[in-house]
């Protein structure tokens, strides 16, 4: 089993030092959300997409889909923690396995990780709709939190 767990990773925190992601509104980078098969290795250590141990079959495409923000970087609740959340994801009238995702910044260039998502075990479609649902975009269980 490839998949540990779910990971913000490392080269996500740097990058958020060095002024490399930018999910404010108006921002001209485009984050996506790539999927995987049990056989991939993604973990805190990841740093970049890769096609390696990605899923395949119809209706999905390397490389995933883009994703859209629909909170931006917010501050609110106890501890003035900052969150932002994605809309639930869609492959329509697809044919796919997968255990877990990664998203990234699809800067063309490096692709760096942000963050490695388990599913816990192998969700799969036929012919249907493979959703990936984000938690609500509140302070205490956005997808993105830092406190």
């Amino acid at each position: 089993m490839a998949f540990t767990g779910n990971y913000a990773c490392d080269v996500f925190k740097v990058g958020l030092m060095d002024g490399v992601y930018n999910f404010g509104t108006g921002t001209s980078q485009t984050f996506k959300i790539a999927l995987y098969t049990n056989s991939a290795t993604l973990n805190a250590s990841t740093t970049a997409y890769t096609a390696t141990g990605e899923t395949s079959g119809s209706g999905y495409t390397a490389g995933g889909q883009a994703l859209t923000i629909i909170v931006p970087p917010t501050v609110g609740g106890s501890g003035d923690i900052a969150y932002l959340s994605f809309a639930d994801e869609v492959w329509t009238a697809s044919t796919i396995t997968a255990r877990g995702a990664l998203i990234y910044l699809a800067n063309g260039t490096t692709n760096p990780a942000v963050c490695v998502l388990d599913f816990g075990s192998d969700k799969s479609t036929t012919g249907g709709n493979f959703t990936v649902q984000f938690p609500s975009a509140t302070n205490t269980s956005a997808i993105i939190r830092i406190s």
